[in-house]
Protein backbone atom coordinates (compact mmCIF):
# COMPACT_ATOMS: atom_id res chain seq x y z
CA UNK A 1 0.00 0.00 0.00
CA UNK A 2 1.26 3.31 -0.67
CA UNK A 3 1.79 6.02 2.45
CA UNK A 4 -2.02 7.46 2.48
CA UNK A 5 -3.12 4.42 2.21
CA UNK A 6 -0.94 3.11 5.48
CA UNK A 7 -2.29 6.05 7.10
CA UNK A 8 -5.70 5.66 6.76
CA UNK A 9 -5.09 1.77 7.82
CA UNK A 10 -3.41 2.51 10.94
CA UNK A 11 -6.16 4.66 12.08
CA UNK A 12 -9.01 2.12 11.34
CA UNK A 13 -6.80 -0.56 12.75
CA UNK A 14 -5.50 0.99 16.16
CA UNK A 15 -7.21 4.22 16.32
CA UNK A 16 -5.39 8.21 16.58
CA UNK A 17 -3.20 8.98 18.10
CA UNK A 18 -0.83 6.36 17.36
CA UNK A 19 3.15 6.23 17.51
CA UNK A 20 4.56 4.15 14.69
CA UNK A 21 7.60 3.06 14.40
CA UNK A 22 9.31 1.91 11.33
CA UNK A 23 11.78 -1.10 11.87
CA UNK A 24 13.73 -0.78 8.53
CA UNK A 25 14.87 2.91 10.20
CA UNK A 26 15.22 1.41 13.79
CA UNK A 27 17.62 -1.48 12.39
CA UNK A 28 19.89 1.17 10.49
CA UNK A 29 20.16 3.19 13.73
CA UNK A 30 21.18 0.52 15.79
CA UNK A 31 23.82 -0.61 13.40
CA UNK A 32 24.76 3.10 12.91
CA UNK A 33 25.53 3.45 16.50
CA UNK A 34 27.35 0.20 17.05
CA UNK A 35 29.36 0.90 13.89
CA UNK A 36 30.53 4.48 15.72
CA UNK A 37 31.26 2.50 18.89
CA UNK A 38 33.69 -0.15 16.87
CA UNK A 39 35.39 2.65 15.13
CA UNK A 40 36.07 4.55 18.44
CA UNK A 41 37.28 0.79 20.02
CA UNK A 42 34.23 1.66 22.51
CA UNK A 43 32.14 -0.82 23.45
CA UNK A 44 28.12 0.11 23.02
CA UNK A 45 25.93 0.01 26.14
CA UNK A 46 22.39 1.37 24.96
CA UNK A 47 20.20 3.17 27.26
CA UNK A 48 16.76 1.79 26.98
CA UNK A 49 14.85 4.74 28.80
CA UNK A 50 13.97 5.84 25.06
CA UNK A 51 12.46 2.39 23.76
CA UNK A 52 11.71 0.56 26.92
CA UNK A 53 11.59 -2.72 25.15
CA UNK A 54 13.28 -6.21 26.06
CA UNK A 55 12.41 -6.92 22.41
CA UNK A 56 14.29 -3.38 20.75
CA UNK A 57 16.96 -4.01 23.62
CA UNK A 58 17.42 -7.56 22.52
CA UNK A 59 17.71 -6.48 18.79
CA UNK A 60 20.38 -3.91 20.06
CA UNK A 61 22.50 -6.66 21.70
CA UNK A 62 22.24 -9.02 18.82
CA UNK A 63 23.77 -6.30 16.99
CA UNK A 64 27.09 -6.14 19.12
CA UNK A 65 26.08 -3.97 21.83
CA UNK A 66 28.12 -5.37 25.00
CA UNK A 67 24.99 -4.54 27.14
CA UNK A 68 22.26 -1.85 28.53
CA UNK A 69 21.79 0.95 30.67
CA UNK A 70 18.57 1.68 32.59
CA UNK A 71 18.08 4.94 34.22
CA UNK A 72 15.81 3.81 36.88
CA UNK A 73 15.46 -0.02 39.11
CA UNK A 74 12.07 -0.66 37.76
CA UNK A 75 13.43 -0.30 34.16
CA UNK A 76 16.14 -2.79 34.90
CA UNK A 77 13.79 -5.39 36.88
CA UNK A 78 11.25 -5.45 33.29
CA UNK A 79 14.69 -6.13 31.59
CA UNK A 80 16.31 -8.87 33.11
CA UNK A 81 12.52 -10.20 33.11
CA UNK A 82 12.69 -10.15 29.46
CA UNK A 83 15.76 -12.04 29.33
CA UNK A 84 18.60 -8.78 29.43
CA UNK A 85 21.89 -8.55 31.30
CA UNK A 86 24.63 -6.64 31.67
CA UNK A 87 23.35 -4.24 33.03
CA UNK A 88 24.14 -0.27 34.30
CA UNK A 89 21.20 1.45 36.34
CA UNK A 90 22.71 5.36 35.99
CA UNK A 91 20.91 6.93 38.53
CA UNK A 92 21.48 7.42 42.42
CA UNK A 93 19.38 4.51 44.21
CA UNK A 94 18.21 5.25 47.48
CA UNK A 95 15.53 3.97 50.13
CA UNK A 96 15.21 0.54 52.17
CA UNK A 97 12.82 -0.73 49.41
CA UNK A 98 14.90 0.12 46.45
CA UNK A 99 18.09 -1.62 48.03
CA UNK A 100 15.66 -4.68 48.90
CA UNK A 101 15.07 -4.85 45.08
CA UNK A 102 18.46 -4.26 43.98
CA UNK A 103 19.63 -7.17 45.90
CA UNK A 104 17.17 -9.22 44.60
CA UNK A 105 17.91 -8.36 41.18
CA UNK A 106 21.49 -8.76 41.66
CA UNK A 107 20.93 -12.49 42.51
CA UNK A 108 19.22 -12.79 38.75
CA UNK A 109 21.95 -10.42 36.71
CA UNK A 110 25.16 -8.52 36.23
CA UNK A 111 24.05 -5.18 37.96
CA UNK A 112 25.97 -1.83 38.33
CA UNK A 113 25.21 1.15 39.38
CA UNK A 114 26.22 5.10 40.26
CA UNK A 115 27.25 6.92 42.84
CA UNK A 116 28.32 10.69 43.67
CA UNK A 117 27.72 10.49 47.42
CA UNK A 118 28.69 8.60 50.52
CA UNK A 119 25.01 8.86 51.48
CA UNK A 120 23.87 6.23 48.38
CA UNK A 121 27.42 4.35 49.14
CA UNK A 122 26.28 3.39 52.39
CA UNK A 123 22.79 2.59 51.42
CA UNK A 124 24.49 0.54 48.71
CA UNK A 125 26.00 -2.00 51.32
CA UNK A 126 22.51 -3.40 52.38
CA UNK A 127 21.82 -4.14 48.86
CA UNK A 128 24.93 -5.98 48.50
CA UNK A 129 23.88 -7.96 52.02
CA UNK A 130 20.76 -8.97 50.51
CA UNK A 131 22.56 -10.29 47.07
CA UNK A 132 25.33 -11.74 48.77
CA UNK A 133 27.27 -10.38 46.93
CA UNK A 134 29.43 -7.43 45.97
CA UNK A 135 27.21 -4.90 43.97
CA UNK A 136 29.34 -2.63 41.23
CA UNK A 137 29.53 0.57 41.89
CA UNK A 138 30.75 3.45 39.55
CA UNK A 139 31.40 7.27 40.47
CA UNK A 140 29.41 9.47 38.49
CA UNK A 141 31.33 12.23 37.60
CA UNK A 142 29.99 15.95 36.75
CA UNK A 143 31.86 18.28 33.99
CA UNK A 144 29.57 20.80 32.99
CA UNK A 145 25.71 19.46 32.73
CA UNK A 146 25.46 20.11 36.68
CA UNK A 147 23.41 17.26 36.96
CA UNK A 148 24.25 14.60 39.59
CA UNK A 149 28.06 13.74 39.86
CA UNK A 150 30.83 14.47 42.08
CA UNK A 151 32.54 17.73 40.53
CA UNK A 152 36.54 17.34 41.42
CA UNK A 153 38.84 14.50 41.19
CA UNK A 154 39.76 14.45 44.66
CA UNK A 155 36.00 13.77 45.53
CA UNK A 156 35.70 10.95 42.67
CA UNK A 157 38.74 9.05 43.97
CA UNK A 158 38.04 9.75 47.71
CA UNK A 159 34.62 7.98 47.00
CA UNK A 160 36.03 5.46 45.35
CA UNK A 161 38.15 4.53 47.95
CA UNK A 162 35.28 4.68 49.82
CA UNK A 163 33.32 2.11 47.87
CA UNK A 164 36.09 0.04 47.54
CA UNK A 165 37.49 -0.45 51.32
CA UNK A 166 33.84 -2.14 51.34
CA UNK A 167 33.19 -5.93 51.32
CA UNK A 168 29.80 -5.36 50.35
CA UNK A 169 30.62 -3.25 46.95
CA UNK A 170 33.09 -3.51 44.56
CA UNK A 171 34.78 -0.35 42.86
CA UNK A 172 33.92 -0.40 38.86
CA UNK A 173 35.38 2.81 37.60
CA UNK A 174 33.71 6.21 36.59
CA UNK A 175 30.08 7.23 34.36
CA UNK A 176 30.27 10.67 32.64
CA UNK A 177 28.07 12.38 30.59
CA UNK A 178 29.96 15.65 29.45
CA UNK A 179 28.15 18.69 27.60
CA UNK A 180 29.48 18.21 23.79
CA UNK A 181 32.17 21.26 24.66
CA UNK A 182 32.79 20.04 27.62
CA UNK A 183 35.45 16.93 26.84
CA UNK A 184 38.51 18.82 27.61
CA UNK A 185 37.18 19.28 30.79
CA UNK A 186 36.71 15.74 31.01
CA UNK A 187 40.07 14.88 30.47
CA UNK A 188 41.68 16.50 32.50
CA UNK A 189 38.82 15.42 35.74
CA UNK A 190 39.45 11.86 34.53
CA UNK A 191 43.61 11.73 33.81
CA UNK A 192 43.74 13.18 37.52
CA UNK A 193 41.19 10.83 39.01
CA UNK A 194 43.16 8.03 37.26
CA UNK A 195 46.42 9.14 38.88
CA UNK A 196 44.36 9.27 42.27
CA UNK A 197 43.52 5.43 41.35
CA UNK A 198 47.20 4.44 41.14
CA UNK A 199 48.17 5.42 44.36
CA UNK A 200 45.68 4.34 45.93
CA UNK A 201 46.02 1.07 43.98
CA UNK A 202 42.94 0.83 42.38
CA UNK A 203 41.95 1.06 38.46
CA UNK A 204 39.27 2.05 36.75
CA UNK A 205 37.85 -0.92 34.80
CA UNK A 206 35.02 0.79 33.34
CA UNK A 207 34.90 4.57 32.31
CA UNK A 208 31.43 4.78 30.72
CA UNK A 209 30.84 8.07 28.62
CA UNK A 210 27.41 9.42 27.33
CA UNK A 211 24.61 10.74 24.88
CA UNK A 212 23.49 10.71 21.84
CA UNK A 213 24.67 14.52 21.14
CA UNK A 214 28.23 13.51 22.51
CA UNK A 215 28.34 10.83 19.26
CA UNK A 216 30.29 13.57 17.41
CA UNK A 217 32.57 13.38 20.86
CA UNK A 218 32.75 9.90 20.85
CA UNK A 219 36.42 8.01 21.24
CA UNK A 220 37.89 11.21 22.43
CA UNK A 221 38.16 10.68 25.93
CA UNK A 222 41.42 9.13 26.43
CA UNK A 223 40.52 6.01 28.36
CA UNK A 224 36.87 5.65 27.59
CA UNK A 225 35.73 1.94 27.63
CA UNK A 226 32.04 2.05 26.54
CA UNK A 227 29.59 5.02 25.32
CA UNK A 228 25.74 5.10 26.24
CA UNK A 229 23.10 6.60 23.54
CA UNK A 230 19.55 6.34 23.81
CA UNK A 231 17.61 8.54 22.09
CA UNK A 232 19.62 7.74 18.82
CA UNK A 233 17.39 4.63 18.06
CA UNK A 234 14.62 6.81 17.14
CA UNK A 235 15.61 10.34 17.19
CA UNK A 236 13.60 13.22 17.28
CA UNK A 237 13.65 16.86 16.44
CA UNK A 238 16.29 17.68 19.60
CA UNK A 239 18.71 15.04 17.72
CA UNK A 240 18.00 17.06 14.43
CA UNK A 241 18.49 20.51 15.85
CA UNK A 242 22.13 19.01 17.40
CA UNK A 243 22.55 17.74 14.35
CA UNK A 244 23.26 14.30 15.89
CA UNK A 245 20.57 13.19 13.57
CA UNK A 246 18.68 13.92 10.09
CA UNK A 247 14.59 13.94 9.60
CA UNK A 248 15.40 10.56 7.33
CA UNK A 249 16.62 8.74 10.67
CA UNK A 250 13.75 9.78 12.66
CA UNK A 251 12.28 6.18 13.16
CA UNK A 252 9.05 7.06 15.53
CA UNK A 253 6.46 9.16 14.01
CA UNK A 254 3.01 10.30 15.73
CA UNK A 255 0.19 9.49 13.52
CA UNK A 256 -2.34 12.36 14.46
CA UNK A 257 -5.86 13.42 13.31
CA UNK A 258 -6.76 16.65 12.47
CA UNK A 259 -10.23 17.27 14.26
CA UNK A 260 -11.26 21.09 14.11
CA UNK A 261 -10.59 23.96 11.96
CA UNK A 262 -12.59 26.82 13.16
CA UNK A 263 -10.63 29.33 12.01
CA UNK A 264 -9.23 29.70 9.07
CA UNK A 265 -5.16 30.42 10.16
CA UNK A 266 -5.64 27.38 13.32
CA UNK A 267 -6.88 24.09 13.68
CA UNK A 268 -6.85 21.19 16.57
CA UNK A 269 -4.73 17.69 16.50
CA UNK A 270 -6.20 14.75 18.80
CA UNK A 271 -2.81 14.96 20.10
CA UNK A 272 -2.09 17.01 23.41
CA UNK A 273 0.22 16.87 26.13
CA UNK A 274 -0.96 13.46 27.27
CA UNK A 275 0.43 12.40 23.47
CA UNK A 276 3.02 14.28 22.45
CA UNK A 277 3.96 15.82 26.15
CA UNK A 278 4.85 19.74 27.39
CA UNK A 279 8.50 19.08 26.82
CA UNK A 280 9.71 21.69 24.40
CA UNK A 281 12.87 20.31 24.48
CA UNK A 282 14.58 23.85 23.82
CA UNK A 283 12.71 24.36 20.23
CA UNK A 284 10.09 26.59 19.16
CA UNK A 285 6.55 24.20 18.85
CA UNK A 286 6.31 20.78 19.68
CA UNK A 287 6.72 18.51 16.92
CA UNK A 288 7.14 18.53 13.38
CA UNK A 289 4.71 17.90 10.85
CA UNK A 290 5.57 15.63 7.77
CA UNK A 291 2.44 16.62 5.79
CA UNK A 292 2.33 20.15 6.47
CA UNK A 293 6.23 21.64 7.40
CA UNK A 294 5.20 25.52 8.07
CA UNK A 295 2.55 24.56 10.11
CA UNK A 296 3.41 24.61 14.01
CA UNK A 297 2.30 23.06 16.82
CA UNK A 298 1.93 26.02 19.26
CA UNK A 299 0.43 24.43 22.39
CA UNK A 300 -1.45 22.48 23.87
CA UNK A 301 -4.31 20.96 26.76
CA UNK A 302 -4.08 17.73 27.62
CA UNK A 303 -5.75 16.73 24.61
CA UNK A 304 -6.04 19.10 22.15
CA UNK A 305 -2.75 20.35 19.84
CA UNK A 306 -3.00 24.08 19.05
CA UNK A 307 -1.89 23.97 15.48
CA UNK A 308 -1.13 27.65 14.24
CA UNK A 309 -1.39 27.71 10.02
CA UNK A 310 -0.89 30.84 9.15
CA UNK A 311 2.59 30.19 7.17
CA UNK A 312 1.15 27.04 5.87
CA UNK A 313 0.06 27.27 1.92
CA UNK A 314 -2.32 23.99 1.26
CA UNK A 315 -3.91 23.82 5.13
CA UNK A 316 -4.85 20.47 7.00
CA UNK A 317 -8.58 19.72 6.41
CA UNK A 318 -10.13 18.33 8.91
CA UNK A 319 -10.42 14.20 9.26
CA UNK A 320 -6.54 14.25 7.85
CA UNK A 321 -4.23 12.31 9.32
CA UNK A 322 -0.64 13.44 9.77
CA UNK A 323 2.78 12.34 10.91
CA UNK A 324 4.21 14.22 13.56
CA UNK A 325 8.05 13.92 14.69
CA UNK A 326 7.69 14.74 18.59
CA UNK A 327 10.60 16.51 20.17
CA UNK A 328 11.76 14.59 22.85
CA UNK A 329 11.07 11.04 21.81
CA UNK A 330 12.33 9.57 25.19
CA UNK A 331 8.74 11.11 26.53
CA UNK A 332 6.55 10.39 23.92
CA UNK A 333 7.30 6.70 24.30
CA UNK A 334 6.46 6.57 27.94
CA UNK A 335 3.29 7.48 27.30
CA UNK A 336 2.38 4.89 25.14
CA UNK A 337 1.21 1.10 25.95
CA UNK A 338 2.45 0.36 22.18
CA UNK A 339 4.30 1.01 19.31
CA UNK A 340 2.68 0.17 16.10
CA UNK A 341 5.57 -1.49 13.68
CA UNK A 342 6.03 -0.96 10.18
CA UNK A 343 8.16 -1.70 7.57
CA UNK A 344 8.33 1.13 4.69
CA UNK A 345 4.35 0.56 4.03
CA UNK A 346 3.56 -2.44 5.71
CA UNK A 347 2.06 -3.01 8.49
CA UNK A 348 3.94 -5.43 10.80
CA UNK A 349 2.57 -5.83 14.37
CA UNK A 350 2.81 -4.04 17.69
CA UNK A 351 5.50 -3.85 20.35
CA UNK A 352 4.55 -3.44 23.98
CA UNK A 353 6.63 -0.20 25.63
CA UNK A 354 6.81 -2.59 28.29
CA UNK A 355 8.54 -0.45 31.35
CA UNK A 356 6.46 2.54 30.88
CA UNK A 357 6.06 4.04 34.12
CA UNK A 358 9.04 2.85 35.79
CA UNK A 359 9.80 5.77 37.89
CA UNK A 360 11.49 4.29 40.96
Amino acid sequence: MDQAALKQEISNRFGSPCAVIDLDRVEANIAKLQRQCEAAGVANRPHVKTHKSPVLAKMQIEAGASGITCQKLGEAEVMVDGGLDNILISYNLLGAEKMERLGALSRRANISVVADNPVVVEALTEAGRVAGRPINVLVECDTGQERAGVETSGEAVTLAKDIASRPELSFKGFMFYPPVEGWPITQTLYDEARAGLADAGLRAEIVSTGGTPNLVNIGQLDGATEHRSGTSIFNDRMMMDCEAATLNDCALHVYATVVSRAGPERGILDSGSKTLTSDPGGLDGFGHILEHPDARIKGFSEEHGFLDLSACGPKPEVGEIVRVVPNHVCVVVNMMDRLVTVRGNEIIGELPVAARGKIS
